[in-house]
């Protein structure tokens, strides 16, 4: 049986994430994968809370928001993603825990001690893609989209801080992919840092 992969995809908002989830994903079928796509916060109890409570801007406690996102991630591992690997299939992310560490990170928690605990409890991607663009191009593919900004997330000096902290972060499962240029460049410089691991498959 061939053995699953945990492929995550990170970057600031408007970095073309889940673009590159689905393109990935439709070539990873092509050359015989089971692929699950799925993405953070998840659609689940904790996941719905999260979206509730930074669209409206509420007012909550790093602490809070934070242990928010560690339980939606404890149900999204437990149901999806390590029985999706133990069948030896592909999960694809639209973030993961490495968000928590630049984005909480960027509100005012230790991004050293956010990546700690995550780690601790859960499994390490198999590849971590950051998508790489500057706070200016992501807003301005968000409103590019006709959305309206997440109130708590998307303003240009938050964005910042947050490519700053994805800018200092050194693991050996991080690929940094430059987010300029079509989907389609995007996509081929996707499946060349890859490489390694699809050309042993």
């Amino acid at each position: 049986m061939k053995k699953g992969w945990l492929i995550v995809f990170e970057g600031i908002d408007g970095a073309g994430k889940s673009t590159q989830v689905e393109r990935l994903a439709g070539f990873l079928r092509g050359q015989g994968r089971v692929v699950q796509t799925t993405r953070e916060p998840t659609a689940g109890q904790y996941g719905a809370k999260i979206r509730q409570l930074s669209g409206e801007g509420a007012p909550l406690s790093l602490e809070e928001e934070l242990a928010l996102f560690v339980e939606d991630r404890r149900e999204h591992v437990r149901d999806l993603i390590e029985p999706a690997l133990a069948r030896g299939e592909v999960v694809l992310s639209d973030r993961y825990y490495l968000s928590n560490v630049a984005y909480q990170g960027a509100r005012g928690l230790e991004p050293g001690a956010i990546l700690a605990r995550n780690e601790a409890l859960f499994p390490a991607p198999t590849a971590a893609i950051l998508l790489e663009a500057s706070a200016q191009e992501g807003l301005g593919r968000v409103l590019a989209r006709g959305g309206e900004l997440n109130r708590a997330y998307e303003q240009e000096d938050f964005l910042v801080r947050v490519a700053e902290i994805y800018a200092e972060l050194d693991l050996p499962y991080l690929i940094r992919v430059p987010a300029t240029g079509s989907p389609e460049q995007v996509h081929a410089g996707i499946l060349r840092a890859l490489d390694p691991w699809l050309s042993q498959d």
